[in-house]
């Protein structure tokens, strides 16, 4: 399986010094959550990381490739991306939606399969956006339309989950539903690095945390060193207490 790894990475965010420099390395089987206030960089780094931004400065290497050497269809075989917003480019159906997650394995002009069609229809069920699966994606909810972007990143079977809010317009069910398939695929191997707003949830799945500030710094590590009142305050400019459920810490913001 592959690792994502940075080195000196600093994400280029317009008008804002260079901040800390990243080293980290998302190995499989890790589940990372990027934690930060609106504007501190969780979307550019996921696109940096991507190959999508061009780094300020650094690199990233994919496997034990610079990331910038390799071809887009090689990158999309290893590495899988949920992103905040979509745009529908042309009509398509949920179905045919999903299967662009097989387009990094065919050749020009080649036909989706048997098996593509069968990881396409294993992931929606997944999702529990099978029965939706000849219905325009344009005519969905925007909860429906997210499980759809992770039922097609899932069909792609990357092993590095690059995921940008992705419980974003789903209700409580689907949350936990799309964490544990999160879960599910680190224990299978994948890596897999997510930009959450909730603590909770990424006190609950994740094991390393990424903490961005809007100045630049950053700082990062096991969760449980990482996820504490006193960073989690100055991170977030907000008060917060702390509470226990199930042996498992609950931060709940408070007055003042």
């Amino acid at each position: 399986m592959s690792r994502l790894v940075t080195q000196d990475l600093i994400i280029n965010v317009p008008e804002r010094h260079d901040g800390t420099a990243l080293n980290i390395a998302i190995e499989p089987g890790q589940i990372w959550g990027v934690l930060g206030p609106n504007g501190a960089g969780k979307t550019t780094l996921l696109h940096t990381l991507a190959g999508l931004n061009a780094p300020r400065a650094g690199q990233v290497l994919l496997g034990e490739q610079p990331l910038e050497t390799l071809r887009r269809r090689q990158i999309a075989q290893m590495l899988g991306m949920v992103f905040q917003e979509r745009l529908d480019g042309f009509p398509a159906t949920v179905l045919e939606t999903a299967l662009i997650g097989r387009h990094p394995y065919l050749s020009l002009w080649q036909m989706e399969g048997a098996d593509d069609y069968a990881r396409a229809e294993a992931a929606l069920e997944q999702l529990d956006v099978a029965h939706l699966r000849h219905r325009l994606v344009s005519t969905l909810s925007g909860g429906e339309r997210q499980r759809v972007a992770v039922a097609t990143v899932l069909t792609q079977a990357p092993s590095i989950w690059l995921a940008d809010e992705p419980t974003n317009h789903l209700d409580l069910h689907h949350q936990s539903a799309v964490m544990a398939l999160m879960a599910q695929q680190a224990a299978q191997g994948s890596a897999v690095m997510m930009c959450l707003h909730d603590l909770n949830l990424a006190a609950r799945w994740c094991d390393h945390i990424l903490l961005l500030y809007p100045n630049g710094e950053a700082c990062w590590g096991p969760r449980d060193t990482m996820l504490v009142p006193s960073a989690l305050e100055s991170l977030y400019r907000q008060r917060l207490t702390v509470v226990e459920v199930e042996g498992a810490p609950v931060f709940v913001p408070i007055k003042g």
